[in-house]
């Protein structure tokens, strides 16, 4: 069997346990349909997934639970238990249980992500806060990954079906913000985002958007300086290996809808990029963590603890992500494959050409 052929085992943390994200597992693996593209590995115990699935009376969710990570059953979701103890579950509070047992979840899913018992990841929602520890001194998911697998830098990249935003910063304060945007940083975050379109989401030649800093992108000098001293040049050197445009005043660009124009949006902060994306993706964005030698997705929103416990959490992007991470597996497989063999891609663009020329024809 072919790699792209081959059906992946994708892991899911349990992220906070009283947040949404066991709910949101057990809705989305209910699907047995699932088991058709994936061998699902739930990083978590029994005893939580059970008290979960009595407040889901409607749910038709079945496992497997396992010690072994190489002994996975193929036709049902698995749990691996990574504790045994008895856990008080308090749906919708922040509490120190929450967010140790989360980090546990996401330890031991993270190494067997790493010792590659499993090819992808799918993380539920942490609380910044209550994660905190002596083994987790980080803003988020992203970092955490980061440093875990030791690589240069990542890009924290929301996608959809119709829009891709990469964030030059993640997490800073916006006191903190314009210290970061360098023009290091932003060139690196392109090659990653440019590397990332072309391995895990197959488009060859791409197209990436840079958002300016400032109101208007800086009025070329009269709201700010970033814009001329820092991003100009910025985009001007990636210019000699990829196709990249701007700086782009990020109202009109998101408002006149020239995201459309482009396979990715590189924007300077947080709430620059995230507000347009999750207004645009409706519900269905993925967070993918790119630049990473192993795959990682998350649904592109937090704990929900208002609505925890409740049956009310929404697992559309969740369900997403999976696919996703599922998605990215076999292009990465694809692109692998067509860059040892050149004739292989030929052949692929000659057959698509094919059809192309039939549709036109009828």
């Amino acid at each position: 069997m072919s790699n792209e052929l081959q059906k992946p085992a994708i892991g899911f943390t349990s992220g906070d346990l009283n947040g949404i994200g066991l709910e949101l597992i057990i809705k989305t693996l209910s699907d047995h349909r699932i088991l058709e593209i994936c061998t699902p590995v739930v990083f978590a115990s029994n005893k939580c997934i059970n008290f979960y699935r009595k407040t889901l009376p409607e749910s038709n969710f079945n496992f497997s639970s396992v010690k072994e990570l190489n002994r996975l059953n193929p036709k049902q979701v698995n749990i691996f238990n990574c504790w045994e103890e008895e856990v008080a579950i308090t749906p919708g509070q922040l509490n120190e249980i929450g967010g140790k047992y989360a980090l546990e979840s996401l330890k031991q899913a993270t190494q067997a992500l790493k010792d590659g018992h499993i090819q992808g990841l799918v993380t539920a929602p942490i609380h910044k806060k209550n994660i905190q520890s002596d083994s987790f001194q980080y803003t988020g998911h992203t970092p955490y990954f980061k440093a875990f697998f030791g690589v240069q830098d990542v890009v924290m990249f929301m996608v959809a079906e119709n829009l891709r935003v990469g964030l030059v910063t993640e997490h800073v304060t916006i006191a903190d913000v314009a210290k970061n945007i360098t023009r290091e940083n932003i060139l690196l975050k392109l090659k990653i985002m440019h590397n990332s379109l072309q391995k895990d989401f197959g488009v060859d030649k791409p197209k990436i958007a840079v958002l300016g800093l400032n109101p208007h992108a800086g009025d070329e000098g009269l709201i700010g300086n970033e814009e001329e001293t820092i991003i100009k040049p910025a985009i001007k050197d990636a210019k000699h290996s990829m196709l990249v445009f701007g700086p782009y005043s990020a109202d009109a660009f998101f408002a006149r809808g020239q995201y459309e124009k482009f396979d990715a949006v590189l924007a300077m902060y947080h709430d620059q990029g995230l507000i347009p994306f999750k207004s645009l993706a409706i519900g269905e964005g993925v967070n993918y963590t790119a630049g990473l030698p192993v795959i990682r997705t998350s649904p592109d929103h937090g704990t929900a603890f208002d609505i925890a416990g409740k049956d009310k959490a929404d697992p559309n992007s969740f369900i997403v992500a999976v696919f996703e991470a599922v998605d990215i597996y076999r292009r990465r497989n694809g692109y692998a494959e067509m860059r040892q063999n050149p004739l292989k891609k030929i052949s692929a663009r000659m057959m698509a050409n094919a059809v192309d020329e039939r549709i036109d024809e009828n």
